[in-house]
């Protein structure tokens, strides 16, 4: 992505990751949590990842968002070799680059709307009328315009998950990366929440959702699923056969 926040062209690599390992030493024994994974992302993918509890995909998740390193291999985003950045450029990657979006939805609760989602823009430095240009935007994108002064306390669920998608899509991210987003949410309210994000898809978002729940595994375009820290299947659907099944 360029310093005016276009994405690249169609087909375009946005990551790579090459044999990356991840390994945790706890006391004694040594904790294997990726053993090789090689993975490529391209611009406008619709991609979920799956496993079993200890299959890998929380490390994996938080390698690709730069919440950790890999012990051995590579892994290059947008260009860029991660293992070169500093801690300051990984912020900014952090920030920048990756739109993030967790089940516990991360808001602050005693601040509106609009400075739930403004906040990113405020660490990035940007000035107070682009900053509510971008903000209302993104608001608007997850259809909550009316309800940008209002607290997180005084949105339901549903809502509030509408309000971190809003968050990380403020710097027009390469990638929103999406931690079990309908983990807290019924059924009803979760297709809710999956449908913005086919919406986002649809509209040139790539978009990484980790989960272990099929139904919201199929509305993505491919599924990728690990089994002890390895990929053990990487399935590519058509866009028609998503839409079926969703």
């Amino acid at each position: 992505m360029d310093g005016n926040g276009d994405r690249k062209t169609p087909m375009e690599a946005t990551l790579s990751l090459k044999d990356v390992v991840k390994t945790y030493e706890m006391g004694a024994d040594i904790v294997h949590a990726l053993r090789g994974v090689s993975l490529e992302v391209t611009t406008n993918e619709y991609i979920a990842i799956m496993g079993p509890s200890g299959s890998g995909k929380s490390t994996l998740m938080n390698v690709i968002g730069c919440l950790d390193v890999p012990t051995s291999g590579s892994y290059t985003l947008e260009g860029q070799a991660v293992a070169e950045m500093s801690e300051n450029q990984l912020a900014e990657v952090r920030n920048r680059l990756i739109g993030f979006v967790f089940q516990t939805f991360n808001l602050l609760p005693r601040a509106d709307i609009f400075h739930n989602v403004e906040l990113p823009l405020i660490y990035g430095g940007v000035g107070r009328s682009k900053r509510r240009e971008r903000a209302e935007e993104a608001i608007e994108k997850v259809g909550l315009s009316d309800r940008m002064k209002h607290k997180p306390t005084e949105l339901s669920g549903g809502q509030r998950q509408r309000v971190a998608i809003a968050r990380a899509l403020v710097f027009n991210p390469s990638i929103i990366l999406a931690d079990e987003p309908t983990g807290n949410l019924d059924s009803k309210t979760g297709d809710e929440i999956m449908s913005v994000l086919d919406e986002l898809h649809d509209a040139g978002q790539t978009i990484i959702l980790v989960t272990h729940e099929d139904y919201i595994a199929n509305h993505a375009l491919r599924t990728v699923r690990l089994k002890d820290g390895s990929i053990e299947s990487d399935m590519l659907k058509e866009r028609s056969e998503k839409r079926a099944t969703s």
